[in-house]
Parts: C-alpha cells; sequence; structure tokens
C-alpha cells in the first residue's frame, strides 16, 4: 500500500472533508439564522432542514451516508434541546457532551494500552491489532490518541464557559472554528505522526503472499 493510499485511508477514518461539511453546515446556518431571527425554534428547524436535505443529496448521489446520518441525528438532538429549552446556547450543548464523551473515551483507552486510533488505523493499514506486540508501535498510536484528547480537551476549556455565559455568538463562532480547522489539524497532525514513527516490527507484518 503506498503512502498516499494509506495517507487517503486515515483522513477517511477521521471523517474526511464531507463529513465535516455534514456535521458542520448546518451548525453554521443556526448561528446565521439565529442572529437574523432572533427566534430559537425557527433556527433550529432551518439548521435541522439543512442537515436533512444534505443527507438525501448524499443517497440521490449514492455517497457513503455514515457520516451523514451521524450528522443529522447529532442536529436532531441539538434541535430537541434547544427547542425544549428555548435558549439558543443550548443547541450547542450536545456538542460539549460529545467532547467530554469522547475526550475521556480517548483517555482511558490510553491508560489501558489500547489507544483509540490504532484501534481505527492499525486494521486500515493492514496491521490489524499487531502493534501491541510492537512497543515502540504502540507509542505512536498513543501519541497520536494524546492529539485528539487534547483537541477536544481545548474545546471544552474554550467553548464550556462561552456557553455557561449564554454567550451565542461567541459560542458559535467558537464551535466553529475549533470545528473544521482544528479537526483537519488534529488528523493532519495524526498522519504526520503515524508517517514519520518507527514502523510495525517485519516480522509482525503478513506477506502479501501468505
Amino acid at each position: 500500500m503506498s503512502e498516499s493510499e494509506d495517507k487517503a485511508k486515515i483522513l477517511s477514518a477521521m471523517g474526511g472533508v464531507k463529513g465535516l461539511i455534514d456535521s458542520g453546515l448546518p451548525a453554521l446556518l443556526f448561528l446565521i439564522a439565529f442572529n437574523i431571527t432572533k427566534d430559537v425554534r425557527d433556527s433550529a428547524y432551518a439548521a435541522l432542514a439543512l442537515s436533512l436535505l444534505l443527507t438525501i443529496v448524499r443517497l440521490v448521489k449514492r455517497e457513503t451516508i455514515q457520516h451523514s446520518i451521524g450528522g443529522l441525528i447529532g442536529v436532531g438532538i441539538c434541535f430537541l434541546i434547544a427547542t425544549r429549552t428555548g435558549k439558543a446556547e443550548d443547541f450547542y450543548l450536545p456538542g460539549l457532551w460529545t467532547n467530554a464523551i469522547y475526550g475521556t473515551a480517548y483517555l482511558i483507552s490510553i491508560l489501558l494500552r489500547w489507544p483509540v486510533i490504532g484501534l481505527i488505523i492499525g486494521p486500515l493499514l493492514e496491521e490489524n491489532f499487531r502493534w501491541r506486540k510492537d512497543p515502540a508501535r504502540s507509542k505512536v498510536y498513543i501519541k497520536a490518541t494524546w492529539l485528539w484528547v487534547g483537541m477536544f480537551a481545548i474545546r471544552l476549556i474554550v467553548q464550556y464557559p462561552l456557553y455557561v455565559s449564554g454567550n451565542v455568538n461567541l459560542l458559535g463562532s467558537a464551535r466553529l472554528i475549533m470545528g473544521y480547522p482544528l479537526f483537519i489539524a488534529t488528523a493532519w497532525a495524526t498522519w504526520l505522526v503515524i508517517k514519520s514513527g518507527p514502523k510495525l516490527r517485519d516480522d509482525l507484518r503478513i506477506s502479501k503472499e501468505s
């Protein structure tokens, strides 16, 4: 497998550009709509409608809908909470929960020596879980997983105080800035760590002919 193929598989596993669009555009539309209408319910409906439209487009074009469905479910939860409480900032509350849960899960996986990035990327790079028998390779996946723990933690550190203060514009802006750009940067850094780190020991590799 070539290096470019490895990179494509890794970035795709992290969500890819289409996955980021499907999850990010509805949140952007909510922020814009709320600033125009000042109506939480109408803004939430607009975000939900866009998420549904994106899912339909993926279906029509026969593209993978994994991330679209995930985004639709996420926006649906945001919609329910925001319309129930009537607070615009609550549209972003599930995102805070998600970052806390994922950050904790990634951290626990490191402590258990089963780093999440290794579980995701190992099989894609045809290493499966043999990397666990190679201490040097295991450290590569642990280091890469720490990048994601850091990303989730930074999001919470910045966004939670904004949520508590009820500053919807700053919270929505922070969500956007720490969404696409930070996610892409972390995914790229993950690729660089895996690419530059020690490769799997020769005796643990499986020959293409076997």
